[in-house]
């Protein structure tokens, strides 16, 4: 079940890309609700349910060097100083999620890719939690479905 939410809420986002445009930060502050709030944030099970599907891209927004020390390998590094100069690199038509090792960076990331148009959400419960996620059989089922999704490409 958890897996089909997910699906929907990918598929609507997806609808929804089409109709993304830049907003000022006064715009999006005057509309934000409890929707907002709780739309702004995905845990790693469901991140990893929609990048296993293609639906979504993990970008590790961490400097270059803590991204080389350990990262996940099917995510991309931009990091957050970057990120204006890189907006290119990322699709409009997937939902961008961001992540650091806690939220404060992925949460400004997310802010600035809505701010210009993009279908962004931030890892809330952070990289160190998704790597303690993956781990034994959660890692090899991830792995096993992502080897899947990127050999349909």
């Amino acid at each position: 079940m958890k897996k089909v939410m997910c699906i929907l809420l990918a598929l609507v986002g997806l609808l929804q890309a089409a109709e993304l445009k830049k907003v000022s930060f006064e715009e999006y502050l005057s509309k934000f609700d409890y929707k907002e709030r709780e739309t702004m944030k995905i845990k790693t099970p469901d991140m990893l349910v929609l990048v296993e599907e293609g639906k979504a891209i993990l970008v590790d927004i961490r400097f270059r060097e803590e991204f080389e020390v350990w990262h996940m390998n099917f995510a991309i590094n931009i990091p957050l100083n970057e990120l204006p100069k890189r907006l290119g690199e990322l699709p409009k038509d997937k939902l961008i999620i961001t992540a650091c090792p806690h939220n404060d960076r992925s949460n400004i990331a997310r802010l600035f890719l809505v701010q210009n148009g993009y279908n962004a959400k931030y890892l809330n419960d952070g990289l160190l939690k998704t790597a303690d996620f993956l781990r034994g059989e959660n890692a090899k089922e991830f792995l096993d479905e992502y080897k899947k999704m990127k050999e349909k490409k």
